[in-house]
């Protein structure tokens, strides 16, 4: 199953899920592509992750961003964890029926996973600060330059910017382009925050 087949089953196997648990909210189920898939790829948009990389998605829910950037990136390894079994179980299930024999889904706590990986990930799990705490010392910037957090966050981000104090090598707050392609009010204020 190629690609484009594997983006395009997405949103029937979480319409399946759906109808057992809310793993995305009923509101947006009917904007999946737009609001789950493409904001999960817009990753892609800033950054390409490099060959063999090791991938960590923390707070993935049902499997955002994880499981669209294990399509886009087979040729990578992703970890993808939650503190929520049941959303655990969906995320399997969605990378078994796909065949992503590159994505392994765990119900652990950020705090408790073992090993380094050259890329974090994440959706709106947390404040920055605090987020940053639980996974800093699980990123290997040996390998790759362009390793780091990739941190999906919306709202006005001033003020937790702000409060980030902990030493980082570069912050960047990159506006999505995707508000230029889909005149969606959703992406007004999502932004990319790089920490590498």
């Amino acid at each position: 199953m190629n690609q484009l087949n594997k983006f395009g089953q997405l949103k029937a196997l979480y319409e399946e899920w759906n109808a057992e648990i809310n793993v995305i909210s009923r509101k947006d189920i009917d904007q999946f592509n737009e609001r789950h898939l493409l904001h999960s790829l817009a990753i892609g948009l800033f950054t390409s992750f490099k060959p063999n990389a090791k991938v960590l998605d923390v707070g993935t829910g049902g499997g955002f961003p994880g499981i669209p950037l294990a399509i886009l990136y087979p040729e990578c390894q992703f970890l993808l964890i939650d503190s929520i079994g049941k959303k655990i179980k969906v995320v399997q299930d969605v990378a078994d029926h796909l065949g992503l024999q590159n994505v392994k889904a765990q119900h652990i706590r950020a705090e408790n996973v073992n090993g380094q990986f050259d890329y974090v990930v994440s959706r709106a799990v947390t404040r920055l600060e605090r987020f940053y705490g639980w996974i800093s010392g699980k990123i290997d910037y040996s390998r790759f330059a362009n390793s780091g957090l990739y941190a999906l966050k919306g709202g006005d981000l001033d003020e937790e910017i702000n409060e980030f104090e902990t030493s980082y090598k570069q912050l960047q707050v990159i506006r999505f382009y995707l508000n230029k392609y889909l005149k969606d009010e959703f992406f007004e204020t999502k932004q990319l925050l790089h920490i590498n």
